[in-house]
């Protein structure tokens, strides 16, 4: 079975070798470089065995995107303070969504009324939208990219016509393919990240309600989170363009 690794970062400039991932499930590090090669090299290693390889990456690489703990301890906060997040932050908030379906959208009257009719209610004065277009209006950046299904779920369903609603607010909502998405090799995670220095990794329970809020803010960590963003942004189709694919395709 292979590894599930996670690309943690490299400093070429050119998205080349040396980089280093990390093993998901072990937390063992790979770092990929420029084989060693010369026997007198080879020689100077110390436990080297017939089946070891050696390479040579510079020092910058592990300080930028090695680990700096053994093990990382979580720290949570409640929904409280993660909601004043949303008051506080300087310049930009963005948001993955990878699951198929959410409790807290089925809960919500909009949900059943979106079953029902086929279209979601907007409320532009609620509290949600009401800070949100407050920030947008202060130049704030407020944007996410929904993963989506083939075919759709029905919670997915309902965030896509949802997102009118969050354009209305002056939020950048953009789609992407689940197939699109898996090739790009980045966990399936949620999460927000804050002006590109705070993320708040967002973990459900098996019924897809919000558990807790895990914050990172260790700068490795979330350069990795910022190269996530990037790509899935280069992919990902505004969420007017995609509902037409939706229904092209007769979804």
């Amino acid at each position: 079975m292979p590894r599930r690794l996670r690309f943690n970062g490299t400093d070429s400039k050119n998205g080349a070798c040396p980089a280093v991932h990390e093993d998901i499930d072990s937390g063992e590090i790979i770092v990929q470089g420029t084989p060693v090669t010369d026997p007198e090299d080879i020689a100077q290693l110390q436990h080297f065995g017939p089946g070891d390889a050696a390479v040579a990456v510079p020092r910058e690489l592990l300080v930028n995107h090695g680990p700096k703990e053994v093990t990382r301890v979580p720290k949570l906060i409640d929904l409280e303070e993660f909601g004043k997040l949303f008051e506080t932050f300087e310049h930009s908030a963005w948001h993955l969504e990878t699951r198929r379906g959410y409790a807290s959208d089925r809960d919500d009257d909009g949900y059943r009324v979106f079953t029902e009719t086929g279209s979601a209610p907007c409320d532009l004065d609620s509290d949600w939208c009401t800070n949100i277009r407050r920030q947008t209006a202060a130049g704030k950046t407020v944007g996410r990219v929904r993963v989506v299904d083939d075919p759709p779920t029905q919670g997915q369903l309902f965030l896509l016509d949802y997102a009118k609603c969050n354009a209305a607010t002056g939020e950048d909502v953009r789609n992407l393919w689940r197939a699109d998405f898996d090739r790009l090799h980045v966990p399936a995670e949620d999460w927000w990240i804050f002006d590109s220095r705070m993320v708040a990794l967002l973990h459900f329970d098996e019924v897809d309600a919000l558990l807790n809020v895990e914050v990172i803010t260790e700068p490795a960590e979330v350069l990795r989170y910022c190269q996530v963003r990037d790509a899935v942004m280069h992919h990902a189709v505004p969420y007017d363009q995609f509902a037409a694919q939706v229904a092209w395709t007769g979804q």
